[in-house]
C-alpha cells in the first residue's frame, strides 16, 4: 500500500507544473502607499488606489511581506511608516511604493497625505514626508537593497497657494544600495490618463514578472517602455547606487531579450562584471535635468497672432455659489473658524485662496478685500486678488494689486508672473514679455511663465521664439493650456 501510494504520488507531481518560487534570500518588506481623496482637489485622483493594489498583489507573489495604506492621513503614514521601520532586520530588502501628490521643496521631495493643510512652502516640510529622511531612516536600520517607487509628479491643488517651487520632484540624495524611480522626468509633471491605472504602474508590472531581470533592468525596461507608450512625453527617472544584484522573480538564469532603443534616450550603461544586468547611469546630483522635448508627434502650427484670444468677462452665473461651496471640507472648516473670529485674517486669505482655485474668483476677492484692510501690507493677498481680478478682467485694478506687491517686494516672483497675465490679457505684449523674463530669471522652470510668454511672443510678432516657449512650458507640464483658458486666455 505505501509503495502504490509512492508511485501514484510520483506520477501525479510529474505531471503538475513547477512554480518557480522566490529563492531564499534576505527577508523582503514594502509599504505600499496610494492616496487619492485629497479634500483640497476637484475630485479623487482615479489611478492611485488601483495601482497601490495592483502592485501589493505583485509584490506578495514575489515574496514580500507587504503593508497596503489607501487614503492615509499624517498620523496614518507616520504609523506606516514607523511600523515598517520596526520590521526591518539587517541585509533586507525594503521597497516602497508611493502613489498620490508630490511637491517639491528645498530640493526635496515630499509625499503629501490626505489630510495635509498646505498654504505656505514650511507648510510642506511640516505636513509631507521627505523621500530622502525615509531613506535615511530605512538605511540607519540596516536594510541591504533599498527600492523606491514614486508615482507623484502630478499637477497638484496647492501650487496656486505659493509658486516659488518647481513642479514635479527634485533629485534625491540617497545613502548607498538604493534604486529610486519617479514615474516622470525631474520637475515635470504628467495628466492622469483617466483610466483605472496608470501608464507607468502598467509598464512596471510588466517588466517586475520578467523572471531573470535584475532590479536596475528590471526599472530600466520599464522606463523605456513608458517612453516608447507615451512618445517620449513621459520619460521616468532613475538613480541608483546599488551594490549588490537584487531580481524581483529569480529565474533559470536565461537571459531575455532587452528591449530596443528608443529615440532620444541615451542607453544604459553596460555592466560591469560579473555583474549580469546593464547598469542604469544615475544622473549628476543635485542638477535637475531639463525638461524632455517632445520631437513626436509633430507639434501643430503655432496660432497666428491674432487667432490668440482672449475669452470673454467674468460669467457671473458659472462661478460656483457660497451656499455650493459650503459643504467643501476645507472652506466648511474656514468658514467655522471665521464664525468665531471674523477678523481672523489669515482664515480669510486662505479661504480666498480655495474660492479662487474652484472658480468662485468673486467669492476670492471680498475674502481678501478684508484680509487686506485687516492686514495691509500682506503682500500674498495683493498678489492673490491680482490673479483673481486678471481672470474675471478687471485688469484696471489688478494691475494696481500687482504694482502694490512688487513695491511691498521688489522681484516677487510671483507678482510678476500675475503682473505678466495681466499685461498679456490687456494686449500688453511687450510689457508681459517683460514681466515673464524677470520672473524666469528667479525661477527658469515657472511653467506659466514660460508658457505666458510664449503667447505673448507669438502675439508680438516672434511666431518661432513663441513656439519654443510654449512646446517647452507643454513638455513640463501638460494642462498648462487648460489652465490658461481657465484665465480667459485662449
Amino acid at each position: 500500500m505505501k509503495i502504490r501510494l509512492a508511485l501514484f504520488l510520483i506520477s501525479v507531481l510529474s505531471v503538475i507544473p513547477i512554480v518557480p518560487s522566490v529563492a531564499a534570500g534576505p527577508e523582503r518588506f514594502a509599504l505600499v502607499i496610494g492616496n487619492a481623496k485629497y479634500p483640497d482637489a476637484e475630485a479623487p485622483l482615479k489611478e492611485p488606489i488601483n495601482d497601490a493594489r495592483a502592485v501589493a498583489d505583485e509584490l506578495k507573489r514575489d515574496g514580500f511581506n507587504v503593508e497596503v495604506g489607501e487614503n492615509l492621513t499624517g498620523d496614518a503614514m507616520r504609523r506606516a511608516f514607523d511600523k515598517l521601520y520596526g520590521r526591518i532586520k539587517p541585509g533586507s530588502v525594503v521597497l516602497l511604493f508611493f502613489s498620490g501628490f508630490g511637491v517639491q521643496s528645498g530640493r526635496q521631495s515630499y509625499m503629501i497625505p490626505v489630510d495635509a493643510q498646505i498654504w505656505t512652502e514650511p507648510d510642506v516640510r511640516r505636513d509631507g514626508f521627505s523621500l530622502e529622511t525615509v531613506l535615511g531612516e530605512i538605511n540607519s536600520r540596516g536594510a541591504g537593497v533599498k527600492i523606491a517607487l514614486i508615482d507623484a509628479s502630478r499637477r497638484n491643488p496647492f501650487e496656486r497657494r505659493f509658486r516659488s517651487f518647481s513642479a514635479g520632484l527634485a533629485p534625491v540624495i540617497a545613502p548607498n544600495g538604493t534604486l529610486v524611480m519617479y514615474s516622470a522626468a525631474l520637475s515635470s509633471v504628467v495628466s492622469d490618463n483617466g483610466g483605472d491605472r496608470s501608464l507607468f504602474v502598467r509598464e512596471l508590472l510588466k517588466e517586475i514578472r520578467v523572471p531573470d531581470l535584475m532590479a536596475e533592468e528590471t526599472l530600466n525596461r520599464t522606463r523605456v517602455g513608458v517612453t516608447r507608450a507615451s512618445r517620449s512625453e513621459q520619460v521616468p527617472w532613475i538613480s541608483s547606487s546599488l551594490a549588490e544584484d537584487f531580481s524581483f522573480i529569480p529565474g533559470t538564469g536565461a537571459k531575455p531579450a532587452a528591449p530596443g532603443p528608443v529615440a532620444g534616450l541615451p542607453p544604459a550603461t553596460p555592466p560591469a562584471p560579473p555583474q549580469a544586468a546593464p547598469q542604469v547611469t544615475p544622473p549628476p546630483l543635485p542638477r535637475v535635468e531639463p525638461p524632455p522635448r517632445v520631437e513626436t508627434p509633430a507639434l501643430p502650427p503655432p496660432p497666428k497672432p491674432a487667432e490668440v484670444t482672449l475669452a470673454p468677462p467674468e460669467k457671473p452665473a458659472e462661478a460656483p455659489t457660497a451656499v455650493a461651496l459650503a459643504d467643501d471640507p476645507t472652506i466648511k472648516g474656514l468658514t467655522q473658524k471665521l464664525a468665531a473670529n471674523p477678523d481672523d485674517a489669515g482664515a480669510l486669505y486662505r479661504r480666498g485662496q480655495v474660492y479662487a482655485s474652484k472658480g468662485a474668483y468673486s467669492l476670492a476677492i471680498k475674502d481678501f478685500d478684508h484680509s487686506l484692510r485687516l492686514n495691509p501690507k500682506d503682500v500674498e493677498a495683493y498678489n492673490n486678488r491680482c490673479w483673481a481680478r486678471t481672470v474675471i478682467g478687471d485688469l484696471q485694478a489688478a494691475l494696481k494689486d500687482c504694482n502694490e506687491a512688487l513695491r511691498l517686494r521688489p522681484n516677487f516672483v510671483d507678482a510678476l508672473d500675475s503682473r505678466g497675465l495681466v499685461n498679456l490679457k490687456s494686449g500688453q505684449t511687450k510689457n508681459a514679455i517683460a514681466d515673464f523674463d524677470a520672473a524666469l530669471k528667479i525661477n527658469p522652470r515657472l511653467t506659466s511663465s514660460l508658457y505666458g510668454r510664449g503667447l505673448a511672443k507669438q502675439r508680438n510678432g516672434s511666431i518661432s521664439e513663441g513656439e519654443l516657449d510654449i512646446s517647452n512650458a507643454k513638455a513640463m507640464d501638460p494642462n498648462i493650456v487648460k489652465e490658461f483658458a481657465s484665465y480667459g486666455v485662449r
